[in-house]
């Protein structure tokens, strides 16, 4: 496997890795310009010449991949008997630049409920970096025609139909993103709940405060406690934006979205504000 399909392997296993790839080279050096080496916590592909100097930059690599702040960054190495690092001296001569550019995991975002709201908010993620799961219990919601323009963007998007939505959660990576907006109530509950039992980074309730009120009845008679359904968020989105087509939502749901994604980056899961629409 070569650097390029080793990358696309931790995209698609959704796993943090670095490329460092050997930027600038001043005198002799083992590989030119260009080379790269891709490294994760347990395996390594490709070569940016071997060494202690590589050593070293599998050790850094791997303390980033640790931090997981997707922080990139750039080292320096001179490699003749007089400069030391940490795994001994390299006798080549020469100096070389090593960027290290580090791949974080995609968000997975899960739409339960493809229907005009659900639609619409996967017509703008759609555009983003994102694993995105459609998922509708309606074959007809998930017709070839209606998906084919969300493939357009960036997000690599799975398809899911499934008489029973909530079986879907168990294949949810910790920490996924999940919005409840199916057509039927009773089916928002099935998923809240089984939202409740995983590890989600936000679960978001489509609703109106009326709406809000039989759901929390409805879940303390099943034993959830006051700290279990402080977890939904009902209703979503941004309350400056009061619009109550699905367009409008759509943007005000997303863009709650991204503010709670920058803030989780920076400030380790400190949520954004939240708004009320009826379902």
């Amino acid at each position: 496997m070569d650097w390029l399909e080793a990358a696309v392997s931790l995209r698609e296993r959704n796993e943090t890795g670095v490329i460092a790839t050997l930027a600038q080279v001043r005198g002799h050096s083992p590989r030119n310009p260009g080379a790269k080496l891709v490294i994760s916590l347990d395996e390594l592909w490709g070569t940016i010449g071997g060494g202690n100097f590589e050593a070293s930059v599998i050790d850094r690599a791997r303390e980033l991949i640790k931090a997981g702040n997707g922080t990139s960054e750039l080292m320096t190495f001179t490699l003749n008997d007089k400069a030391a690092n940490a795994h001994g001296v390299q006798c080549c001569g020469g100096e070389v630049n090593v960027l290290l550019e580090v791949l974080n995991p995609r968000r997975t975002v899960a739409i339960f409920g493809i229907g005009h709201v659900g639609y619409e908010i996967a017509h703008i993620l759609a555009r983003q970096p994102l694993n995105l799961v459609l998922v509708d219990s309606r074959p007809e919601a998930l017709t070839p025609g209606r998906i084919r323009p969300l493939m357009m963007g960036l997000a690599t998007i799975t398809v899911r139909h499934e008489p029973a939505p909530e079986v879907v959660m168990p294949d949810l990576p910790p920490g996924a993103t999940v919005l409840v907006l199916t057509h039927d109530h009773s089916e928002d509950l099935m998923v809240c709940e089984a939202a409740l039992r995983a590890e989600v980074f936000y679960l978001g309730l489509i609703g109106s405060r009326s709406k809000w009120l039989r759901f929390s009845k409805k879940l303390k008679v099943e034993g959830y406690d006051e700290r279990d359904i402080s977890r939904i968020t009902c209703p979503i989105g941004i309350s400056a934006i009061a619009g109550k087509d699905p367009a409008s939502i759509a943007v005000s749901v997303a863009s709650d979205l991204l503010i709670r994604w920058e803030n989780s980056d920076v400030a380790a899961g400190v949520p954004g504000p939240a708004t009320r629409h009826p379902a």
